[in-house]
């Protein structure tokens, strides 16, 4: 279940490909959902299910920071720049997705009602700190979330380039256990 030198371990594998799914998931359904009428039958269940999986990706995320910081990792691959290169992107992916729960819960608590998470519990809601701002996060919301899909294919494509030119172990060691 823990790293090692050839592989991210079961724990993280799963955390990683459920976060990249959820992320796409969430994008896809964002996208999506913003056009949707009052007389769609999705209108209320859309932005349910969004706020329900985008609650539970903030807490999978938090839970794979603490992980990082208290488990060995595999050493990085690749050349010096491809090596910082790489530490940047996963500082930005985790910052974007932190200032997109951000973002997200100041859209959707601005009314003063808190997050229903699938009818399961209810994160709380503090109100509206700013004027207009669920308009406002909701822009910024939207801003992000472009980014962090554009650098999350960056990211796929550099290791389909790690596998596929530099023929070595980063993507392998991210699938198998």
């Amino acid at each position: 279940m823990k790293a090692n030198t050839d592989s991210w371990g079961a724990s993280l594998i799963i955390v990683h490909w459920l976060s990249a799914l959820a992320v796409f998931g969430l994008f896809a359904l964002g996208w999506w959902m913003v056009d949707l009428t009052y007389y769609s039958d999705w209108y209320r269940t859309a932005p349910h299910t969004h706020k329900s999986v985008g609650i539970l990706l903030a807490l999978l995320t938090l839970f794979r920071l603490f992980w990082r910081a208290t488990h060995k990792r595999p050493a990085p691959l690749g050349n010096k720049v491809e090596r910082r290169t790489s530490g940047l992107a996963h500082k930005l992916i985790y910052m974007l997705l932190i200032l997109l729960f951000t973002s997200g819960y100041l859209i959707s608590t601005a009314d003063g009602r808190g997050i229903e998470v699938f009818d399961w519990f209810t994160v709380p809601g503090f109100g509206s700190v700013i004027e207009n701002q669920e308009d406002l996060a909701g822009d910024i919301h939207e801003w992000l979330a472009y980014t962090l899909i554009a650098l999350a294919v960056l990211h796929a494509l550099a290791a389909l380039k790690h596998h596929l030119i530099n023929k070595d172990k980063t993507l392998t060691r991210m699938i198998k256990f």
